[in-house]
């Protein structure tokens, strides 16, 4: 087993941040409220803030799935990259903005079954996603269809993946302070 190193790059501000960086910056601040230390760490790389925030929105957007199961999607992926700060923020974002019980939410922070049969189908497709590649066993899509789910949902879940990957690598990299709103959720595997 490998000691995990971080990254030495500094968060970049809305002042020092490339030219490309600093509008989806300020959009965030607009739209949140603060910019999160993590936008601050992609910064510093446009492709990879652009990446990230326009694919998060899409996914938010376009995918099909309702506030509760997305973020049954968005933590169990996180939780299966181990990734502290997503845990942190989307346990936040699962209290006080979309409604997910709180005993599903728990569920999925401790690795244990989640007490809604569908959502548990829907978690169990998402982390099954992360851990075997993208190729998950032909029982869990048949739960997952069987959940009610439609192919349309199934690659919403790859492009859900794809976020948590931008941000969960890049967490595990600079090991992303998490944000005070978040820290009343913080989370360690």
């Amino acid at each position: 087993m490998s000691t995990q190193q971080s990254a030495s790059l500094e968060p970049a501000t809305l002042e020092s941040a490339p030219a490309k960086s600093q509008e989806l910056l300020q959009e965030a601040k607009d739209n949140l409220g603060f910019v999160p230390n993590m936008y601050k760490y992609m910064a510093q790389n446009p492709s990879l803030l652009n990446s990230y925030y326009r694919s998060y929105n899409a996914f938010r957007e376009q995918a099909g799935f309702s506030p509760v199961e997305q973020e049954v999607i968005l933590l169990s992926i996180s939780f299966e990259n181990r990734c502290h700060y997503c845990m942190a923020a989307h346990s936040f974002l699962a209290e006080n903005a979309s409604n997910v019980p709180e005993e599903v939410t728990e569920a999925i922070r401790e690795g244990k079954e989640v007490p809604d049969a569908r959502l548990a189908a829907l978690s169990l497709l998402a982390r099954s996603m992360v851990v075997n590649r993208g190729r998950p066993a032909k029982e869990e899509l048949d739960a997952f269809f069987n959940a009610g789910y439609e192919e349309q949902h199934l690659l919403g879940i790859i492009t859900a993946v794809g976020v948590k990957t931008f941000s969960n690598y890049m967490n595990h990299i600079v090991q992303t302070p998490v944000d005070k709103v978040f820290s009343d959720h913080s989370w360690s595997d």
